[in-house]
């Protein structure tokens, strides 16, 4: 249709080169205005420098003062660089802003702020308060954008390390909002900021000395020289800036004469004006002025005032195209009317068509009738339609009394209010009158009270502009500081993981050490006096290292005692055995640097979160994979708690120490024999000076009066010291024993017989052959009795056998589920040591391995992941039925055991106490004199 066809101008066949075939080499046809429209817009779209002029306080002695300097950011160093004018060569000096803070007093000048720097503080004083501001915010966002763009450091190449966390980059959205809810952005004042201002004259000053910086005389010279050299290549500029007709603002100017005249321009013919129209003085002149300012000065900034008749001229376009566009929707609108009435027709038409076509009498009453329903349905809706409006006008007419009621109303209020002008116009002036004809020293106090209220307001909005400027710096600060943190975060995961290389390298050497003197055993000779000092030299670099360390990072190297006073190293009187204690510490401290942020963090995290302690499958798992050092004591007095709630009495450690006191225990022997072989390797318990001893016996001897079936059985005492160490307190411990002995273990664990002890063993063995078949293959081969060595890893719970953290984490498990966490850690153990143990052959060198296997294990993460997973299933009820069967087997063995005994004591009771013949009786020797 007519109506739907676009004109020209809308379908944008105005465009001169739209029309042009492919191929052509025509060039675009670019009018003045068009020109200037394009280098505003050019203008508009280029990055906003920050530059400008301020006052800068310094200088000694009388020239101490204000001076007036040009300030120049620089992006790339994040520097605020500054010299004595814009056209200057060198700047004097910079600030450097990537560790500065920003502050403005409300009670200094006005415009005045600091940019502290941890090696100075510079004052700084703008034209007025906008422009103070517009500086600050403008600082704050250009010191985040330097800290934000600055590349992070790269992760550890390890997958048990996790990678970075996100970095700190908001959108810019975001960043918007979070300006605007501490300061408003400031809006940029343009006379007095930007590159305009370098062509602003700078704040006069009573005395051209006191502008110049003798703290930087050399540079003052240069920049001097400077421009007397571009003064003189210049000479007639006039009141133009310096720099303004330089080399390469002529070069400019004869470019611009020699381009082309616009051909389609109107009035111009191009054989006779082979220049182009010369553009505005002024526009020339800041073009000249920004190139030759950017050939002497460096840190300046391109660009181009805007020319505001192109401005019109834009302005005029934009009128037209909103008008263009209102016509072109009214046109549309007018389409869609004349669609529908053209739908209309075509519909009757095909109505009337079929009337016509139908060939029967019959089939044009069919399309009669159907006329008429449509008319009945049609007379139906006008007749509710009708309805409608008559209810419409009822309700029109409501409103329209309901508007009458509250004109009446808003009459009355009127009213009233103009009532209420009026009693105020005359309270005004009686006020008036009274102040007229009241004492001259009431009007001086009045005044003086307004002009004080109005310096109160004024100090109160600068305070409020401080306390938002405050805010949005603490803000600022924090976020770099959150971003440091991460960055410094990374650089310790960093550090760990080369730490934790070097442990695992310096291991590997110590082994290669080890396995090159079992190759050479004791052949003598220079290679094996050479390899003698060389493990002399392994075994004490790690101290002679320690002392010339100056810087202590987080992951620190393997200290001498571990934070319960265990050696990390164990001192060893055989070489070997030393070598093997220094690979085992190097071994364990890699694998816990790996995973202090895999692991330990998430897994203290989660702790944290916990809150209150309360049976769940959530906490088994936590207290599986181990309980934090800072968490443990509360952990343990719970479990504790848990077990002997039942048991507990306000005052009974007490009673039983005030018993032992008064009457001697028959195991106070034991007891002061076992003390002092208690944990030979803690300083706690091998110090003279420390107190654990003595908590130690206290604990014992209550626990042997709380217990009369038991007293004191050896392996009590290292039981009692792992809960000192942990929980720090006697009455604690105390508990701790009475919970593992009396609720824990078994009845007769710890009895005179070990009786259940040695069912439990006969329980290992039948669980070793079920879930290891090979390796107890193997031993059964070389007769190997494991119940030496196992016996009393059950007796004491690994106590004497893993290393402490490894040794701490079974005892978290263990104090929840039982001693059923103790047969999953024996069997996890064999399977950790299974290969090693194939590969011996001898039943001798199997016994030795066995003693020390255990001080071997250095992965508690695979220790733990064999115990919990590896050897499922692990029913509680197989467990419970292996019990019974051994204990009743164990039971007849020691009945039989005991007949065999009291028959052989009737049997010497039957043959009397008489000596066989030839040997003298004692009486015989006593009555010798």
């Amino acid at each position: 249709m007519e109506g739907a066809q676009e004109s020209p101008a809308e379908s944008g066949s105005s465009v001169p080169w739209s029309e042009e075939p492919a191929g052509s080499a025509r060039v675009p046809e670019v009018s003045p205005s068009e020109e200037s429209e394009g280098c505003t817009r050019a203008l508009e779209a280029a990055p906003k420098k920050l530059c400008g002029y301020l006052s800068k306080f310094g200088g000694k002695g009388p020239i101490r003062g204000w001076k007036s300097r040009w300030f120049f950011f620089d992006e790339r160093k994040c520097h605020l660089y500054y010299s004595r004018t814009a056209q200057d060569a060198n700047p004097l000096d910079s600030i450097d802003l990537s560790s500065a803070v920003f502050d403005c007093k409300a009670d200094a000048e006005e415009g005045t702020f600091e940019i502290k720097t941890p090696s100075r503080i510079i004052t700084l004083k703008a034209a007025t308060k906008q422009v103070m501001l517009y500086w600050l915010q403008q600082l704050q966002m250009k010191r985040w954008e330097f800290h934000n763009s600055l590349p992070a450091p790269p992760a550890a190449p390890d997958a048990a390390l996790p990678g970075n966390g996100p970095a700190l980059r908001p959108e810019p959205e975001q960043e918007e909002e979070e300006q605007e809810a501490f300061l408003c952005p400031v809006k940029t004042p343009t006379e007095l900021v930007g590159v305009a201002a370098a062509w602003q004259p700078a704040h006069a000053k009573p005395s051209a000395l006191q502008n110049i910086s003798l703290k930087h005389l050399g540079t003052e010279i240069q920049n001097t020289v400077c421009n007397m050299r571009g003064s003189k290549q210049t000479p007639g500029a006039g009141h133009r800036p310096p720099g303004a007709d330089s080399p390469l603002s002529k070069e400019a100017q004869r470019e611009e004469q020699a381009s082309p005249p616009s051909p389609g321009a109107p009035g111009k013919d191009p054989a006779n004006s082979p220049k182009p129209t010369p553009k505005s003085s002024l526009t020339t002149n800041l073009i000249q002025k920004a190139k030759s300012q950017s050939n002497t000065f460096p840190l300046f900034s391109e660009g181009l005032m805007r020319n505001r008749t192109a401005q019109e001229k834009v302005l005029a376009l934009e009128q037209q195209v909103l008008m263009l566009t209102k016509e072109l929707k009214s046109q549309k609108e007018l389409v869609k009317i004349l669609h529908k009435a053209l739908e209309a027709a075509q519909q009757e038409k095909r109505v009337s068509s079929a009337y016509l076509a139908a060939a029967q009498d019959k089939d044009r009453l069919e399309l009669v009738r159907h006329k008429v329903r449509q008319i009945a349905e049609l007379g139906q809706r006008v007749e509710a339609l009708e309805r409608e409006r008559e209810s419409l006008a009822q309700m029109a007419s409501l409103r329209e009394q309901e508007i009458q009621e509250l004109q009446r109303h808003v009459q009355l209020l009127l009213d009233k209010n103009q009532a209420k002008q009026q009693v105020i116009c005359k309270l005004s002036e009686k006020v008036t009158q009274d102040f007229m004809e009241a004492p001259e020293e009431a009007k001086r106090d009045f005044l003086s009270q307004q002009e004080r209220m109005e310096q109160l307001k004024d100090d109160m909005e600068a305070y409020r502009t401080q306390n938002r400027f405050l805010n949005s710096e603490i803000h600022q600060v924090t976020k770099i500081w959150r971003k440091v943190a991460e960055k410094e975060k990374a650089l310790l995961m960093k550090c760990a993981y080369l730490q934790a290389q070097n442990c695992r390298v310096e291991s590997k050497y110590l082994a290669g050490l080890r396995r090159l003197q079992e190759a050479l055993g004791v052949e003598a000779g220079e290679c094996s006096e050479l390899l003698r000092q060389l493990i002399q030299e392994a075994l004490q670099w790690e101290a002679s290292e320690a002392s010339d360390e100056s810087v202590v990072l987080s992951p620190s190297a393997v200290s001498e005692y571990d934070e319960y006073g265990f050696l990390t190293v164990p001192s060893y009187e055989v070489e070997d055995l030393r070598l093997l204690a220094k690979i085992q510490a190097l071994e364990v401290h890699s694998h816990q640097l790996l995973a202090h942020e895999a692991v330990q963090r998430p897994l203290r995290e989660r702790w944290a979160a916990l809150g209150e302690l309360a049976p769940s499958a959530e906490l088994k798992q936590l207290l599986r994979a181990g309980v934090p050092h800072e968490h443990r004591p509360r952990v343990w007095r719970w479990l504790i708690r848990l077990r002997v709630q039942h048991l507990q009495a306000p005052g009974c450690y007490q009673e039983l120490l005030s018993r032992g006191q008064a009457c001697k225990h028959p195991a106070a022997r034991q007891i002061e024999l076992d003390l002092n072989r208690t944990f030979p390797n803690n300083k706690h318990f091998t110090c003279p000076t420390s107190g654990f001893p003595d908590k130690l016996r206290r604990v014992l001897l209550a626990f042997s009066w709380q217990n009369p079936t038991i007293g004191y059985c050896q392996g009590l005492n290292r039981l009692a010291a792992i809960a000192l160490l942990v929980l720090d307190e006697e009455e604690s411990a105390f508990w701790c024993l009475v919970a593992i002995v009396e609720t824990i273990m078994p009845a007769d664990y710890y009895s005179k017989t070990l009786l259940a002890s040695q069912v439990d063993q006969r329980v290992l063995q039948d669980l070793l052959l079920e879930k290891l078949p090979r390796l107890m293959a193997h031993l059964g081969q070389r007769r190997v009795d494991l119940s030496f060595i196992t016996f009393n890893w059950f007796l004491v719970v690994f106590a004497d056998s893993l290393i402490s953290n490894i040794l701490l984490q079974v005892w978290d498990a263990f104090l929840y589920e039982g001693i059923k966490v103790v047969f999953r850690y024996a069997l996890a153990i064999f399977k950790y040591n299974e290969e090693a143990l194939l590969r011996l052959q001898d039943s001798l060198e199997i016994y030795q391995y066995l003693h020390f296997f255990t001080k071997t294990i250095c992965d508690s993460r695979k220790l733990m992941h064999i115990a919990f997973n590896d050897m499922n299933p692990f029913p509680m009820k197989q467990l419970r039925q292996l019990r019974a069967a051994h204990r009743e087997r164990l039971q007849a063995e020691l009945n039989e055991l005991e007949q065999l005994k009291a028959e052989y004591l009737e049997t010497r009771a039957a043959q009397g106490p008489s000596a066989p013949e030839g040997c003298p009786s004692e009486d015989e020797g006593e009555a010798e004199p």
